[in-house]
């Protein structure tokens, strides 16, 4: 029978009952008694020098209170950057400034250059309009490689070049790599593209900076996924703002993705305008705003080289990457195309040698930072495809190809220096074919054939490291943050339970899946516990939720916090049952003595603990509270195989998704229906990513794609009922629910294997010459490839 409480239970959202009664509430919900609003004016050119900006006409206008520039911040911290690479030649990346509001120059399409506040959203716009700006175009670097070009325009005229730093990963390798491929059996080469995406999160950025004159504190209400980064990064590097005196506060959010990690100039310009005016500022983002002041995701340009021996092993891969950091670093931008990409190349297999090149490159575009997977479906995507791709030139099928070379054995340490702790591959790749039924594969091709279509079928596998870790080596890599996490465990008097943790949720359902985990240890219904987050002023420091970290990073801390609340509560219940401490047990919500029947229930003994009557003070100090900090002490490496038929009309070139199937491995599973939930949406992005979603800009550093009327998202109509498992489970060996990361497996695992299947769509209607199409795979470009 099913679990209906407690750990293995697919209890329902709790959550979801607020947010579909329209009753959750969101940063756009915060409104404080007598706040302006602020507009931002944006520029409308790629890259300029700002030669002009008169503000008096606006500054007359009806409601107007103030119009800041980048005068304002003179003396102001820019935006910091949360991670340092050194280059393959030990020098540390080019780091340029970052203002609050354009200083001097204009260096992407969205760039702010003032910002009108005013009694109202309406005059602070029509103001904005008023004032003259004068700029004196320059031109603008878009292409990565012709930004590195001798002659280029420079985006940062600090900066010798566009260049912020050459990665070699690893560098020692790389001699033996290129002596491997030289001397290779078979050496199958691909270029690729791993195209920009825009996060489009339902709910656009907000934020609301609110002071206190009393006392001197700032509060923000912000879209966050990390509300203590946000603290310490605009406080302490950005206004100088003391944490004891700044709150960061970020209630429901409405989806991250990724791009809601970082801290971004408007959260800092309405915390210091609040201060400046002594009043309450708003900034609510408009989804052409998001376009161009969201960060992007992706955008790679990659040449990989896979090279075989005449047994069909492989035997080295090498890769050269550009990869597109925008006009700006953004918060972890440098770890992403490094660090969260390189250390990934080994993918599921037992290749020995591997050297990853990463040229990361300043154009001018929006900043490009961490989307829902930050460096691991690159490096998938790039892996997978290349593997296809042999398949094919070696006549091999690609199934067989993958498993004659997977790893099989653990730990197993990669050459790009990380240690799979856990995995069964050969058992993903057969659950896969079970529930993607591979052998009938061959019998829907044939019906497609007879209706003019032609049937692709594409496969893969992928390896994910989720809880970046641990904290001592992150930083000795460049991290300029810990990546621990907190949880504070206070039982109250009558037995409930708040748990304050330092993740957020924001779709996740963190109110439901943490609650079972508690639940379980203590043998108390989930109804009991309640989860708090959000709010700097109430939790422990935690560094938030991203990168799949929350279960297995804070989820562990909110375990030995639990663990301490047991064993506190087994030294009072010892008192009452006069027994020694040792022999008391604790099951399903009762404390009892073991080998009799003496018993005492979990509401009289938290009850005792906040009304000592019945043991010693000096042994046993009141209250039930404890709280822990939890450092991993390796990357969490959830991994799956994924299997995707198309149909494609050969006159139009479109592209349908027929069936998906999904075999991932997790690890410990909390609660089956949010990990059900979390792969699909992933497997959506992914979907949309291969096939629908381009973030595009033309020569001059205009966004062509700035509107939903040329950026497509993926519609339910574009995705097919999938087929998920997650039976395969191989616990983690190093956190103690043995649990690893979810939450981006779908959109990592999911866009080779669609491209995949149209490459074999293709090939089955006679056109082999196409070898690769680039991302994604529209109707346009797929019929232009069929015809040369």
């Amino acid at each position: 029978m099913p679990k209906d409480n407690g750990i293995g239970a697919s209890t329902k959202r709790r959550e979801d009952v607020r947010f579909l009664t329209g009753a959750g509430n969101y940063t756009d919900d915060v409104n404080v008694y007598g706040q302006a609003y602020v507009h931002f004016l944006r520029s409308d050119v790629a890259h300029g020098r700002i030669s002009k900006i008169d503000t008096s006409a606006a500054e007359a206008m009806p409601g107007v209170v103030r119009i800041f520039t980048g005068k304002d911040f003179e003396g102001i911290g820019g935006l910091p950057c949360g991670w340092q690479v050194t280059d393959r030649h030990g020098a540390a990346m080019k780091e340029p400034g970052h203002p609050v509001l354009a200083q001097g120059k204009v260096r992407h399409v969205g760039d702010p250059i003032a910002a009108v506040v005013a009694e109202s959203l309406a005059e602070a716009r029509d103001a904005a309009e008023a004032i003259e700006v004068e700029i004196e175009d320059l031109p603008a670097v878009v292409d990565m490689k012709a930004a590195l070009e001798s002659g280029a325009a420079k985006v940062h005229d600090d900066l010798d070049d566009n260049l912020c730093y050459d990665w070699g990963f690893v560098e020692e390798n790389k001699e033996a790599v290129d002596k491997a491929i030289s001397e290779a059996a078979h050496v199958t080469t691909l270029e690729l593209k791993n195209n920009r995406l825009v996060a489009n999160p339902m709910e656009p950025r907000v934020a609301v900076g609110d002071y206190s004159a009393a006392n001197d504190e700032s509060t923000l209400f912000t879209t966050s996924q990390n509300p203590h980064v946000i603290r310490l990064l605009m406080g302490a590097f950005v206004l100088g703002i003391p944490e004891h005196k700044l709150r960061v506060v970020a209630p429901d959010v409405g989806g991250g993705f990724g791009t809601k990690i970082f801290h971004y100039a408007e959260e800092a310009f309405c915390t210091f305008a609040a201060r400046q005016l002594k009043r309450a500022v708003k900034w609510t983002s408009t989804r052409s705003e998001a376009f161009m002041s969201d960060a992007h995701g992706r955008d790679h340009v990659t040449k990989i080289e896979l090279a075989l021996d005449a047994d069909n092993n492989f035997t080295a891969i090498r890769t050269e990457t550009y990869a597109n950091m925008g006009a700006y670093l953004s918060t972890f931008a440098p770890s992403v195309p490094t660090w969260l990409h390189g250390t990934l190349m080994a993918g599921n297999y037992k290749t020995p040698l591997i050297y990853v090149n990463v040229k990361a490159v300043f154009t001018n575009t929006v900043p490009v930072d961490a989307y829902r997977g930050a460096g691991r479906p690159e490096a998938t995507y790039q892996l997978e495809r290349v593997i296809d791709k042999a398949a094919r030139e070696l006549g091999v099928d690609p199934i067989a190809l993958r498993r004659q070379n997977f790893i099989t054995e653990f730990p197993y340490a990669t050459p790009v220096a990380v240690e799979y702790d856990t995995g069964d591959y050969p058992a993903t790749m057969d659950k896969l074919e079970e529930i993607a039924d591979i052998k009938g594969f061959a019998a829907r091709r044939a019906e497609s054939e007879k209706r003019g279509k032609l049937r692709g079928l594409g496969v893969n596998c992928y390896i994910e490291a989720c809880g970046i870790a641990p904290s001592n080596l992150v930083g000795q890599l460049g991290a300029r943050a810990g990546l621990y996490d907190a949880a504070t465990v206070r039982v109250n008097a009558t037995g409930s339970i708040s748990v304050m943790v330092g993740a957020h949720s924001h779709g996740q359902g963190h109110e439901t899946s943490f609650p079972q985990v508690v639940a379980e240890m203590l043998g108390i219904d989930e109804s009991m516990v309640d989860i708090v987050h959000g709010d700097s002023s109430k939790i422990p420091f935690g560094m938030g939720t991203y990168g799949s970290r929350s279960i297995a990073v804070c989820g562990s801390a909110m375990v030995r916090a639990t663990e301490k609340i047991i064993n506190k509560a087994k030294k009072i219940a010892a008192h009452l049952l006069e027994a020694s401490e040792a022999d008391i047990e604790l099951k399903d919500g009762q404390f009892s003595v073991a080998g009799t029947d003496k018993s005492v229930a979990w509401g009289d003994v938290t009850l005792a603990a906040y009304v000592p009557h019945n043991y010693p003070l000096e042994d046993i100090e009141p209250g039930l509270e404890e709280t822990a900090f939890y450092d991993p002490a390796n990357f969490t490496y959830p991994s799956g195989a994924y299997a995707c038929e198309v149909e494609l009309d050969p006159e139009t070139g479109k592209v349908t998704i027929e069936r998906f199937a999904a075999a991932d491995d997790f690890g410990n599973i909390i609660n089956p229906m949010i990990v059900s939930g979390q792969v699909h949406g992933g497997l959506a992005q992914g979907i949309g990513q291969a096939l629908l979603e381009d973030c595009a800009y033309d020569e001059t550093g205009q966004l062509i794609s700035a509107s939903y009327m040329d950026y497509a998202m993926p519609r339910a109509d574009d995705v097919p009922f999938y087929a998920v498992d997650h039976s395969c489970q191989t616990p983690c060996t190093h956190n103690p629910l043995g649990v690893k990361g979810c939450g981006e497996a779908g959109a990592i695992g999911s866009p080779p294997s669609v491209i995949n299947a149209v490459i074999d769509a293709l090939h089955s209607g006679g056109h082999s010459h196409v070898t690769h199409i680039d991302m994604p795979a529209s109707p346009s470009r797929v019929w232009a490839a069929m015809h040369g």
